[in-house]
C-alpha cells in the first residue's frame, strides 16, 4: 500500500476512518510515540481499559502468537479495539542467531510458527480491530514485512533523514535541521540569531530527537528574552550541558523530590519518551532501592504497576502519571502512612 504522512493518519483518526493495520517507523521516536499515543482517541474514554492495548513486543509473554490473539479479539462496548506494539523492531528486525541456531531452525519440522499467525492475521485482519506496529527499524526482507508492505498502511518518521535507504546528503540535512530551529523558535515568539541556527544543527547532526531537546532546553533558557544568541547555545547545548539521562533516579535516590520533579520536567521537555523513563524509574526500584530502603519497595513496586498500567490504557496524561510515581517513589503520602503504621506502638488491653 502508499506509504502515508503522519498528518494524514491524524486526519484519519479525526474521522474515525483507521486503516485496519499500521507500520510506524523511522528513528523520530517523539513523533512515533505521539502518533501511536493518538490511535486511543478511536476509543472512548471510560472504556478504554476494556479495548485499548499496548504492549511491548521485548516484554517477555508477548510474541507474535499472543499479538495475533490480541487483535482478533472483539471490542467490548465499542465498535473499534486498538492494539499498539511497541518495539516492534523486535518481530521486524530481530537478531541474527548464531549458526547453530539457524542450522537447528532450519532442521525444523513442526507446523507454522507464531509468526506465521501473525503474518496470516496481517494479510487478513479484522475490521473492528485497528493494529498498529511501531518499530525503529525494519529487515525489509522478512516475510512479515512484505505483508504489511502489500496491506498495511505505512507511516515513516525518519526526522532529518530523507528515508532509511535514501542516499543522504548532509548538507540538505544541515539546511533542514537549520530551518526547523528557526520555525521552532519563531512559533515561540523568539528570533535567533543564523549563526546560533547553524550551531544548533551542527550539533544535532541527523539526530531529530537530539535537535528537539536542545530547542526546547534554548526556549526555556531564553524566556523573556526576545533573541537567542550563539552565546545562548554554547551555554545550553554545549556537550558539558546536556541533560543528565539519570538525574531524576539520582534526585529520587536522595528523597529529593523537588529536583526529581524539575529533572523530569527538564527530560520530557527534551523529548523524553514517557516509557524510556518509565523503564529508567523501575529499573531503580528493583536494583536501587532495596538496597537504600527495603521498606518503601514494596509500595514503589505497586505504584510503577499502576502507572504502567494507567500509561497503557491511556488513564491520565503522561506527565502528572510520572509526576505522581516520582513523588511515590520519593517516599510520598503513601510512603508516609505505611511508615506510620508500621512504627505504631501495639495497643493494650485496659
Amino acid at each position: 500500500m502508499p506509504a502515508a504522512t503522519p498528518s494524514t493518519v491524524r486526519a484519519q483518526i479525526a474521522q474515525r476512518k483507521p486503516a485496519p493495520v499500521y507500520l510506524i517507523v523511522g528513528d523520530d521516536a517523539v513523533e512515533t510515540s505521539r502518533l501511536a499515543a493518538e490511535f486511543a482517541s478511536l476509543v472512548e474514554d471510560d472504556i478504554r481499559a476494556f479495548n485499548v492495548e499496548r504492549v511491548y513486543a521485548t516484554d517477555k509473554g508477548v510474541t507474535a502468537g499472543s499479538i495475533a490473539d490480541s487483535a482478533r479479539l472483539l471490542p467490548m462496548m465499542s465498535d473499534i479495539r486498538v492494539v499498539v506494539v511497541l518495539r516492534a523492531e523486535k518481530l521486524l528486525k530481530p537478531k541474527r542467531r548464531g549458526k547453530a541456531e539457524e542450522e537447528a531452525a532450519e532442521d525444523d519440522d513442526e507446523a507454522p510458527t507464531e509468526v506465521d499467525a501473525l503474518d496470516a492475521y496481517v494479510r487478513n485482519p479484522e475490521a473492528q480491530t485497528v493494529l498498529v506496529f511501531v518499530a525503529a527499524d525494519v529487515d525489509r526482507s522478512r516475510k512479515l514485512y512484505k505483508a504489511l508492505q502489500k496491506t498495511a498502511t505505512i507511516v515513516e518518521c525518519w526526522g532529518l533523514l530523507p528515508g532509511k535507504d535514501a542516499k543522504v546528503d548532509l548538507r540538505q540535512v544541515a539546511r533542514q535541521a537549520e530551518a526547523l530551529v528557526k520555525k521552532a523558535v519563531g512559533d515561540a515568539g523568539h528570533e535567533i540569531e543564523p549563526a546560533a541556527a547553524r550551531l544548533v544543527a551542527e550539533r544535532a547532526g541527523t539526530d531529530i530527537t537530539t535537535l528537539r531537546g536542545d530547542v526546547e532546553r534554548l526556549l526555556l533558557f531564553a524566556a523573556g528574552r526576545p533573541t537567542i544568541t550563539v552565546a545562548d547555545v554554547r551555554e545550553v547545548v554545549s556537550g558539558e550541558t546536556s541533560q543528565d539521562d539519570w538525574a531524576v533516579t539520582t534526585a529520587i535516590q536522595r528523597g529529593d523530590r523537588a529536583t526529581a520533579l524539575r529533572q523530569l520536567a527538564l527530560s520530557l521537555e527534551a523529548g523524553g519518551v514517557p516509557y524510556q523513563i518509565l523503564g529508567q524509574l523501575a529499573w531503580f526500584a528493583r536494583e536501587k532501592l532495596p538496597f537504600i530502603d527495603p521498606r518503601r519497595v514494596p509500595l514503589a513496586i505497586d505504584a510503577l504497576f499502576r502507572t504502567d498500567l494507567d500509561l497503557k490504557s491511556s488513564g491520565g496524561d503522561p506527565r502528572v502519571l510520572l509526576e505522581r510515581l516520582v513523588v511515590e517513589l520519593c517516599g510520598g503520602p503513601r510512603q508516609a502512612a505505611a511508615d506510620r503504621f508500621a512504627t505504631r506502638p501495639a495497643s493494650r488491653d485496659l
